[in-house]
């Protein structure tokens, strides 16, 4: 269980603060909380209500009301950050030997050079890390103008993704000829901790979103990894978030999903291509 069991519980979480909080988070970032979450909602927002000062939800939930700022503090604290670097590795060589070789060959008839991948949630940066890892290893890519846009709703976690730095265990599963290229080992207190080498971060542009609201990027993108952040919505969110994906890809394009995510029922504009890799459709 996380967090305190009901009867250590250092603040009453009753069911109208529970039940407005829920709804506030919906209606701003369309994430659904059902009741099976109230103790993680219980746990991580002590914090914020310590923070604070504060000695009741009621009070924190009167905050919440007019302060848009706190709201995203609340939105950063129940949102869930796991990644890693080549996080399900298939989507990877599915990128280095399918897709970047078609868009090579698209390019003559294109009469441009150029490609554009969103990584949609992007967290702490393990993975548009991982994608541009990925397109260093595309020789044919060489001379072109590439850009990696990452989007995420915690702006806590897009700072972290912006320093680039990570605890050294983190890429032992990289593997050796990359690690000594791309990654630099702090020494004396910084001892334990890796740092992105500044070359892997000149062509990804970290940037808040909201996938709800509008979206001031024009596109089209090339691919778009929306991967482990729709699980969080319900269907009809769902169905619009893809809708507008379609919209934002090149024809033809690819959406890089979860590995338990999927379209079936929320979309027929997208043909299974791999393992929660889907081609848009002309």
């Amino acid at each position: 269980m996380i967090g305190p069991t009901a009867a250590q519980h250092e603040f009453e979480l009753a069911d109208t603060e529970f039940r407005f909080i829920s709804s506030l988070v919906y209606g701003h970032a369309g994430i659904k909380i059902d009741s099976g979450k109230r103790e993680l909602v219980y746990a991580r927002l002590a914090k914020r209500l310590r923070a604070l000062g504060l000695d009741s939800f009621v009070v924190y939930c009167e905050r919440l009301r007019g302060d848009a700022g706190e709201l995203r503090q609340c939105i950063n604290a129940l949102t869930t950050n796991v990644t890693r670097f080549f996080r399900e590795s298939h989507h990877f060589d599915f990128l280095r030997e399918s897709v970047i070789p078609e868009l090579v060959e698209a390019s003559v008839a294109r009469g441009r050079r150029k490609a554009r991948i969103w990584s949609a949630g992007c967290s702490s940066g393990e993975e548009p890390y991982t994608i541009e890892l990925t397109l260093q290893e595309c020789p044919q890519l060489r001379d072109w103008d590439v850009k990696i846009l990452a989007t995420d709703l915690d702006t806590g976690i897009l700072a972290k993704a912006r320093a680039g730095i990570y605890p050294e265990s983190q890429i032992e599963d990289i593997p050796l000829a990359l690690r000594s290229n791309w990654f630099r080992r702090g020494t004396n207190r910084h001892a334990g901790l890796i740092r992105v080498h500044p070359n892997l971060q000149q062509r990804i542009f970290f940037r808040h979103l909201n996938l709800k609201d509008a979206w001031p990027m024009r596109g089209p993108f090339d691919v778009i990894f929306c991967r482990n952040v729709v699980i969080y919505f319900d269907k009809d969110t769902q169905r619009t978030l893809f809708n507008r994906f379609a919209d934002m890809l090149s024809d033809p394009g690819y959406l890089f999903l979860g590995h338990s995510e999927n379209l079936h029922g929320l979309s027929d504009r997208f043909q299974l291509v791999g393992r929660t890799i889907y081609r848009k459709m002309h």
